[in-house]
């Protein structure tokens, strides 16, 4: 059974497929409720394609607001109700007095958080505003947290715990581009959004520092379709808008938007 489930997942994903299988045979089998931790939306898609295959499971996600990207899940055996069941998030405000947040990005807050041994799957979405920033954080570290963080980045913060219902979420902005490929292949399409040569654009794919839709892919070959979600180290996130229509010259105009 094993081998066949491995062939749907790469092979840095099955330390993941074997720990969510096993969370799904012990609800199913020895009736346990499991929440996990925060889930990014590639091992939500895994835990959702394993759970589908048994009847005698049923699965709740929840990141703390409707569009959140990183969620947390609970796993029942089917006769549960979870309607009611907390999920376990809790939001971090973080207010820099005389500062202003603009100064400070996604990547100070997380790496803050990191430093001070919080896990990556301990961390929901982080929602950074001109004045405050919102982060949600599993429940069980919520305390510690709000004692313990008191620098993001070289700035002194003050910290509060408020309720999910005061969440201020932030809405993603793309910026678009617009342009004409001959084809859908990654390679290709990368290289105009990045503004990269082909050439320097396949490596970092060949070398796995690429993912699409969150599963890491190798193949610059891979063609994408509108709705994929491409990432790659160091060079930020993209989507594809549209795909739609040729020119007079057969290639076909694609709109995409970079992450900002």
């Amino acid at each position: 059974m094993k081998p066949t489930i491995y062939e749907h997942f790469h092979l840095e994903e099955r330390a993941f497929v074997d720990r969510a299988s096993e969370w799904i045979e012990r609800s199913a089998q020895q009736h346990e409720l499991k929440r996990t931790d925060f889930l990014d939306p590639r091992q939500i898609e895994i835990i959702e394609a394993l759970s589908n295959r048994n009847g005698d499971v049923q699965l709740r996600l929840d990141g703390g607001h409707p569009a959140a990207e990183r969620k947390r899940a609970i796993l029942a055996p089917d006769y549960r109700v979870l309607d009611d069941e907390p999920i376990g998030i809790a939001v971090l405000a973080v207010n820099a007095p005389g500062h202003s947040h603009l100064e400070l990005d996604h990547g100070d807050y997380l790496g803050a958080l990191l430093g001070l041994g919080i896990k990556r799957d301990r961390v929901g979405d982080i929602h950074v505003h001109e004045g405050f920033c919102h982060i949600l954080v599993a429940e069980e570290i919520s305390d510690y947290l709000n004692i313990h963080l008191r620098q993001v980045h070289r700035v002194n913060v003050l910290t509060d715990i408020v309720t999910v219902d005061q969440l201020n979420p932030v809405i993603p902005k793309l910026e678009e581009i617009s342009f004409t490929a001959a084809s859908m292949r990654l390679d290709g399409i990368a290289s105009d959004v990045y503004r990269i040569s082909r050439t320097k654009i396949v490596d970092p794919i060949r070398a796995g520092r690429c993912r699409v839709n969150w599963k890491t892919v190798e193949d610059p070959s891979k063609p994408l379709k509108a709705g994929d979600v491409v990432s790659m180290k160091g060079l930020g996130r993209f989507k594809v808008l549209e795909a739609d229509g040729l020119t007079k010259k057969g290639r076909i105009r694609i709109r995409a938007g970079k992450f900002i």
